[in-house]
């Protein structure tokens, strides 16, 4: 077997470092009873403790999670009825480019710009209702936009390798749609849904400027929180609090991933 060259090795884990070296030190202070600074005066739970006793976290992390579930199931119900549409239905071979283009973009755009994109209808929508003034309705809107899409793909990922066989043998048997649906296609498809959910539902834990863009007042979210901590000087409790978003997006990615490669 051929061996790289050593600079190959350095690159790699030059990078591997420069990616994962912030993280490691964020855990680390973490659990540094030292308050301030960078030296280690021992290892202590205790900012962790606080952080649970923080009124304020907590009502942010209800917050948080309300907008994630509520924002997942939609988008689950929303990107699995999509993927099965897209994948089934005998589309013309252009205008499925074309919807397929139209899947991609809020993948591959900006958070910025959709952000942005956001703002702009909800001001128009404004003049409509009162709904839409800046709060958790938005920012759950603002969350499906961009959650359909990765339930979508990874659905429709799934759908494609299971073909066509076991449908066409179902219809043999006299089965309906509806029985299709409920006995062969969801069944089969429930690792690709819940690996899709999942995703969508780190999506939303770790978002931060689209938040920004569609939040009010009285719905702010811990990425938010955890922008203003910064801006006033980072305590060892944001520490704490990253550490745990971190461990928790670190379980829903690997989740995720244990699901999507799974066979049934």
């Amino acid at each position: 077997m051929k061996r790289s060259h050593p600079l190959t090795a350095t690159f790699g884990l030059a990078a591997l470092a420069f990616l994962y070296l912030p993280l490691v030190a964020v855990v680390v202070f973490s659990v540094n009873s030292a308050k301030f600074g960078f030296a280690w005066q021992g290892f202590s739970f205790k900012w962790y403790q606080q952080l649970f006793q923080n009124d304020t976290i907590l009502e942010l992390t209800r917050n948080t999670l309300f907008l994630a579930v509520v924002s997942t199931l939609i988008a689950t119900v929303l990107g699995t009825a999509l993927a099965l549409g897209l994948e089934r239905y005998p589309w013309g071979r252009r205008l499925r480019g074309i919807l397929e283009t139209a899947l991609y973009l809020p993948v591959v755009t900006p958070d910025i710009i959709l952000a942005a994109a956001l703002v702009v209808i909800f001001g128009v929508l404004q003049q409509i209702s009162s709904i839409f003034e800046p709060g958790m309705l938005t920012m759950i809107i603002g969350h499906v936009t961009f959650q359909v899409a990765f339930v979508c793909l990874t659905v429709q990922s799934r759908l494609a390798s299971l073909g066509r066989d076991l449908e066409e043998a179902a219809y043999d048997l006299y089965a309906t749609y509806p029985d299709l649906l409920r006995r062969v296609l969801l069944p089969l498809l429930a690792p690709g849904i819940a690996a899709g959910a999942m995703l969508a539902f780190t999506l939303s834990l770790d978002d931060f400027i689209i938040s920004l863009f569609t939040s009010g007042p009285s719905s702010q979210t811990l990425p938010l929180y955890i922008y203003a901590s910064v801006k006033r000087g980072i305590s060892p409790e944001i520490h704490a609090l990253s550490s745990l978003m971190l461990f928790a997006t670190l379980a829903l990615v690997l989740g995720s991933e244990r699901l999507t490669r799974r066979r049934t």
